[in-house]
């Protein structure tokens, strides 16, 4: 790891310098810096997966009440990344240019204005925390436990927004190592506080040993509190990481401006602004699936939920590919360097492409076991694995869309790309799983979701190959 570190930095600083590039050199760069961020968001959906496992174990009603809100918590999570990566695509650019000293200056003013922005968002997910699952159309002996996990959660957002933040500079200066590792301990904590957290205490009956493993026994509780827990200790050494030891970015030693500038901010929230739009609209648009998939039943509910979480880890690869993205055509405009930028993006895009197809493959083959993971009760894994398979023919178009659009992030061109997203959402999904649903029930949705995942990808690889948005630059 250490090695493959010095040598991506050394690549990145060809960007930086206007150097040449091999092909070969583009290739192994493109992968010393995808491996970790792919390491990075597998071990974040591996969050929840563990979540979903451990407290699937406790019955339908308590993975229904994770699964209902689940929509909210990822367009809150959506939130705080669109902040940050406001503030961290300009620290690339300012890297490509060689101007560090600029890059800590927007860095020392992002941590005051992401900083806040968090704290707001935790004062409205407490406020909606309680009327949340009615809105969403949850049965009634679910809404008490789904409701005090989105309270929970969103109590914490002000260290989720710290940790997205500290991991978005770092990966933009070209570190994608420390995130990685940090992201995996992360998954390991929330592992540790979960076993003790969920359960009673019980008995284990061990090498012909009984051992009493203690327990607080507090189920759905339990859940948020490991994960939020887990994510306090990542963020903190995310930031005692960025703000001590990174060679580029730290700022011990340093004076400067934490109140933000006016030109920063508007850069970001130029770049921001697009992004948590179409974040809500996204969102929203599974919200609005949540709402026709809630009278399908509990079962239906369960299982959509389970199937998405195991989605996630068969689509996780194209969106750390999509960082690795952002970070080379970030640094490559920041460098004036155009032809580069235009290879590293068709270079990312089809690297994700054929991964994700692969995955897709897999995740067809291998699906009753992932679902079966999750859940003891036949009924859910039937549905889950039915419904995972119809999405796995989806899985290569949803990488181009997915990777292309860290490309658009990366040169700080995100509105026209967050039309794309909300139209092909909104105008395909919805009008197709509406359709379909009363029909084919939950199955019926998820062809509306493949059919949609295939259109996005068509339509971002038009506008990648047609290369006006680098005329624009």
């Amino acid at each position: 790891m250490g090695a493959e570190k010095r040598k991506s930095d050394y690549l990145l600083s060809l960007i930086r310098e206007g150097k040449r590039l091999t092909l070969g050199q583009q290739l192994r760069l493109t992968v010393y810096l995808s491996v970790p961020a792919i390491m990075a968001q597998v071990s974040s959906i591996a969050m929840q997966y563990i979540d979903a496992s451990m407290v699937g174990s406790l019955g339908a009603n308590a993975a229904a009440s994770i699964g209902l809100v689940s929509t909210t918590t990822w367009l809150f999570w959506g939130l705080c990344a669109a902040a940050a990566t406001g503030f961290s695509v300009q620290v690339a650019h300012r890297i490509g240019a060689g101007d560090f000293a600029g890059a800590r200056k927007v860095l020392r003013q992002s941590i005051t204005a992401t900083l806040a922005f968090g704290f707001l968002l935790a004062a409205a997910g407490v406020a909606i925390s309680g009327a949340l699952p009615g809105w969403l159309g949850g049965d009634e002996a679910i809404r008490s436990d789904a409701s005090l996990y989105f309270r929970i959660f969103s109590l914490f957002l002000p260290a989720l927004q710290l940790n997205f933040l500290a991991g978005g500079m770092l990966r933009c200066s070209g570190n994608m190592r420390v995130p990685s590792i940090l992201n995996v301990m992360m998954c390991v904590l929330d592992v540790v506080f979960n076993f003790f957290l969920i359960f009673h205490t019980r008995q284990v009956h061990l090498s012909g040993m009984e051992l009493t493993i203690p327990g607080a026994g507090l189920g759905v509780e339990g859940a948020a509190l490991g994960t939020v827990l887990a994510e306090l200790v990542t963020a903190g050494g995310m930031m005692w990481y960025l703000c001590r030891r990174s060679p580029m970015l730290k700022l011990s030693g340093e004076r400067g401006r934490f109140l933000p500038r006016r030109n920063t901010l508007r850069k970001a929230v130029r770049i921001s602004l697009p992004m948590g739009f179409e974040h809500i609209a996204i969102c929203g648009a599974q919200i609005m699936t949540t709402v026709i998939v809630a009278p399908l039943g509990i079962v239906a509910i369960a299982a959509n939920s389970f199937a998405i979480i195991a989605e996630s880890l068969c689509y996780m690869p194209g969106y750390g590919i999509s960082e690795a993205a952002t970070t080379l055509v970030g640094q490559s405009i920041g460098a004036v360097r155009t032809r580069l930028l235009k290879r590293f993006a068709n270079i990312t895009v089809l690297s994700g492409m054929v991964i994700m197809g692969v995955m897709g493959a897999l995740m067809y083959a291998a699906a009753p076991q992932i679902i079966g993971v999750m859940t003891p009760v036949e009924e859910i894994r039937t549905l889950g694995t039915e419904i995972l398979r119809i999405e796995a023919f989806a899985e290569p178009m949803f990488a181009a869309s997915i990777v292309a659009y860290g490309v658009f992030v990366g040169v700080g061109k995100t509105f026209v790309p967050s039309l794309m997203n909300f139209g092909s959402i909104w105008g395909v999904r919805l009008t197709l799983a509406a359709l379909l649903a009363p029909a084919m029930g939950l199955r019926g949705v998820w062809l509306a979701m493949c059919i949609e995942l295939c259109f996005r990808g068509a339509i971002f690889l038009v506008r990648l190959w047609r290369g006006r948005w680098i005329s624009k630059l």
